[in-house]
């Protein structure tokens, strides 16, 4: 499995993956989105820019799906990167994310200074949750009524891997 820039052909598959409530799973349906969103961004920056980015998930030329992150402040002068990952539906369960995340946290921690990468899921997603402790996150807690979805708020859990956890020379 490997990370790579988005291209202007992945783009469905982005929209897929964020749009279509059959290829989003039930913990990420969100409603509809702009189609036209990820390439105008894609036309601007190439989907990575300096405070979010987006990498395609692909095992030879299976497309796998997205890893994800964004800039959150920490402090005055220091901030994380936030992940999020959407594999599609014939690629879960497999242990994709789990290998995803893992080059995701590798592949940030490699090329930016950042010591903390952080990810939260809704607190029924126990597959994501176990996808993210095997990929080295340590379960920090519950984010009460931090996720609307579906007409109500919902419950979160938050994650976290620093910097001195990964060994970044392993080979991943």
């Amino acid at each position: 499995m490997e990370l790579r820039p988005v291209e202007e052909q992945d783009l469905p598959l982005l929209y897929r993956l964020t749009s279509d409530p059959a290829a989003t799973g039930d913990h990420e349906w969100y409603g509809w989105r702009n189609p036209h969103e990820f390439g105008r961004q894609w036309a601007e920056d190439g989907l990575l820019g300096d405070d979010l980015g987006i990498l395609i998930v692909h095992r030879g030329p299976d497309r796998l799906g997205f890893v994800a992150w964004r800039k959150v402040p920490t402090g005055r002068t220091s901030h994380c990167w936030s992940t999020g990952i959407a594999l599609a539906p014939e690629a879960r369960g497999q242990g994709n994310g789990t290998a995803a995340q893992r080059l995701l946290v590798r592949y940030l921690f490699r090329h930016t200074q950042v010591n903390r990468i952080e990810a939260s899921t809704e607190i029924n997603n126990v597959a994501e949750q176990r996808a993210l402790e095997k990929a080295g996150f340590t379960r920090e807690g519950v984010l009460r009524g931090a996720g609307f979805q579906d007409g109500r708020w919902h419950d979160g859990v938050l994650y976290s891997v620093l910097r001195d956890e990964v060994n970044l020379h392993d080979g991943g």
